[in-house]
Parts: structure tokens; sequence; C-alpha cells
């Protein structure tokens, strides 16, 4: 079964000649970046080899959450929960966002410590999570049947949706002055004495001092391309929605393994917390020693399996020329098999909580690749060896609410701007300057 389908985005039908700065990657990371650029007046090109949100911006479970984030992205994610609350009307467009509240119910004495410990992260801010007794949380969730010792609620977190979000946004660029370009894929980027000088496409060469990478699950191997070394894995998470419920929450859900959101449909999204299929790559030998302590973390979440993704990344890989085609042509769209055991068990564990999922039909399942770094935190960052070089990738499963922060600190990056957050949590340097790499939340 497919995935999900994004709106569509209208094409532009000419490869510009040049630009002040190219966007690669039409995810909501790309996209955000894009719309940031053009408000400042720049010329920008965003490109998408398939279809605007058409892999993990459109597969995720559209969370837009500040509890249980990593630390080091606390204020990145901030910033971002205030951009998404004028976004919409930012780019004439309903985005599906709300502050419903999250709620993370404590189903275990050992749980309940972990979210507790994670308050000490927001101590002295104005941030507004925090624990709730058992008789607050079941006047916020009467309908719940779970054995629970009060919970972590927040109530500033939401939700969006991602089959709506990254469309918008680029819509926007284009009636902005920026151009979109869907189904143009970068077979590479161009350097020319060391610097950024432009891009290869399938359709031509565009000409740009600056170039943001922002591709995903893809980024790895268009780094390598330009001798960027960026530690980064795939793990892939499967997701289920259902045809509209009655009488289920309106409050988004974190339980015992499975997480639930209300979509603006009135179906629900589904998936597992703790069950991602992680593929053996040729990657995951070369970035072993890396990784070792994000393994230690969620070595009981992953179910690793030798599949075709290692045949098919050890083709990818495959150096070839400009007039060659690419890897990122070949497949236009990452659209894995979805495990459907991992994704009946959550709604099975659903339905034990909540009864009106008892008789709930699924409507879609599907999966995406979720493109992980060792400590689970992004990178975006300059690269000191390529001048003009942004890159925006590795959200670790945490992109779509971080997406349109992340976006304009990928802008104060390019433009030089003062950034809106400190970036040194996410400098790509700090998996080679001797950093400690320490996983905190994981994926």
């Amino acid at each position: 079964m497919p995935g999900p389908t994004p709106e569509a985005v209208e094409s532009d039908a000419t490869l510009p000649a040049a630009a002040d700065v190219v966007v690669i990657g039409g995810g909501i990371v790309g996209a955000s970046t894009a719309l940031e650029l053009v408000e400042r007046d720049l010329s920008v090109v965003l490109l998408e080899k398939g279809v605007i949100a058409g892999e993990q911006s459109s597969r995720n479970w559209g969370w837009v959450r500040m509890s249980r984030r990593d630390p080091r992205e606390i204020p990145l994610m901030a910033q971002s929960i205030r951009i998404w609350e004028t976004l919409g009307e930012r780019v004439g467009a309903d985005l599906g966002y709300r502050q419903c509240g999250i709620a993370v119910p404590f189903h275990s004495r050992a749980f309940k410590q972990q979210n507790l410990e994670w308050l000490k992260y927001i101590e002295g801010t104005q941030i507004r999570v925090g624990e709730v007794g058992s008789d607050a949380l079941r006047q916020m969730l009467p309908e719940m049947e779970l054995d629970y010792d009060g919970g972590l609620f927040s109530p500033t977190d939401g939700r969006a949706e991602p089959q709506l979000a990254a469309p918008a946004i680029a819509r926007a660029v284009r009636a902005k002055g920026g151009t979109v370009l869907t189904n143009c894929a970068v077979r590479r980027i161009d350097i020319a004495g060391g610097r950024i000088a432009g891009v290869i496409t399938e359709k031509g060469r565009i000409i740009a001092e600056r170039v943001v990478v922002a591709g995903g699950a893809w980024s790895r191997l268009l780094l390598r391309d330009v001798g960027v070394t960026l530690p980064q894995l795939k793990v892939l998470n499967s997701v289920c929605r259902t045809e509209p419920v009655e009488g289920g929450p309106e409050i988004t859900v974190r339980g015992p393994d499975f997480s639930v959101r209300k979509r603006a449909d009135g179906g629900y999204t589904v998936s597992t917390l703790a069950s991602n299929v992680y593929d053996l790559t040729p990657d995951s030998f070369r970035f072993l020693k890396e990784f070792v302590p994000a393994l230690k973390m969620e070595w009981s979440a992953l179910k690793p399996r030798v599949g075709r993704r290692f045949a098919q990344e050890w083709r990818d890989m495959r150096r070839r020329s400009d007039e060659e085609i690419s890897a990122y042509e070949e497949t236009r769209i990452l659209d894995p098999e979805p495990n459907v055991a991992m994704t009946d068990r959550a709604l099975a564990r659903l339905a034990a909580a909540f009864p009106a999922f008892r008789n709930a039909r699924i409507a879609q399942r599907w999966a995406g690749l979720i493109d992980v770094t060792p400590d689970a935190v992004p990178v975006i960052s300059t690269v000191d060896k390529r001048p003009g070089l942004v890159v925006a990738t590795g959200f670790s499963g945490h992109g779509f609410g971080l997406g349109p922060g992340a976006g304009r600190l990928a802008a104060d990056l390019v433009a030089g701007t003062t950034p809106i957050v400190d970036p040194a949590a996410f400098r790509l340097s700090r998996f080679s300057d001797g950093s400690k790499i320490v996983p905190l939340t994981g994926v």
C-alpha cells in the first residue's frame, strides 16, 4: 500500500540559470528554509527529486511537541512552536495546526521516573510542561482505561497535518517569488575552488554560491560526493490511520506501546513508540563506532534485519557521472513496506486503553525511513571545508514539529544573520572535533 498522498504543488516549468540560494529537499525543513529566504528578498530555488513532502514529511505522526524533547532541541522547539502559531496565516492555508495538548500517562514506576527526570531540563523556563495527578488526568481523558499514576501534560503541545503543511509552505514560496521544481533531482553539488558553485540537476545546471542540503535520508549520499562525511543511518517506522472514530481523545496521547493523535478528517494516526525496524546497510558498518551509544540506548526498541536495503544502498553509493541517471532519479520516493504486525500491536494496545477503538477500521498503513544521527539531534550547520554550504538534516524522527524553527535557523546561517538560537548543539563538526556524542532521549 503506498504512503500518504500529500497535497499537490505545481512545479515551475523552467530551471533558472542562477539563484542566490538553492535548497535541496522539499520536505518541511527544506520548504521552511526556502520560505524564510524568499521572505528576505533572496532569489531561491527549491528542488525536490519527487513530490513535495513525498517522504518522511508526510509520513510522520503529525506531532508538534515540547514534552520529552531532547534538551539540546528545547530552545529551537520553543521558537518553532511560536512560528507554528501564525504559520497558517502566513502561508494562507489551514495546516491543521491545533494546540490540543499531549498527555503522557505514567504506566510504570520506571517510566514515571524517566519523565520526572526530564523536567529538570525546563526548570526556570516558561515552558508549560509539568506533572499532573491521576485525578486531573482522568478529567482530561475520562474514557482512558489504563492503570497509571499521574502523568506528564503539555497544554501548548499540539498537532498538524503532515500531508498539508510542507505543500502549503512550498506553495507560499512560489507565491512570494521563489522557484519550486519537483521531479528534478540534484545529481551533484557543484564545487569550484573548494567553494559552493551551484548544483547539477537532471535538467541542467544552476549557478549559486549558497546551497542548503535538507535531503532527509538522502543527505548522507549528497554530502559524500562533495567530500563531507555525515554519520547518518535510516530507521523504519510503521504507521496506520483509522477511519473516523467517535469518542476518541481530542488530546494526543503517548501510552504504553502506542501513540495516538486525532486527525482533521476525524480518524486517528496510530503507531508504536518502541518498535522500529533497522535494516543493516553498508553504512551500518562504516558508522558502527559512532552509533554504539545510540544502539545501546535503543537496542530493545530496534528490530535489526538484513534485506534488500543492503544491496540497494550498496548500488546507490556507486559514483556516477553528471550524465548518468542518479540514485535520486531511480528512487523518486522512498516508500518502504510497513510492518503490519507492529501497527496491529499498536492498535490493539490502543483499543485496550480506549474502548472507542475496539471496532476501529484501518484506512491505511504506511512506513517511512527516519534519518538518524548518532546522538539523535539534527545537524543544522555551516560546513567549514565547503564555504557556502549549509546542512539541515538528521532530525531523527523529531523534524516535523521542529521544521519551521529549523528552517529559520538554516536561513540565518545562509544569510549570516543573528541565529534564532545558538546553533552550537547542531554543528556538523561535533562528530569530528572530539566532542562526546551522547544520545539523551533517543528516536
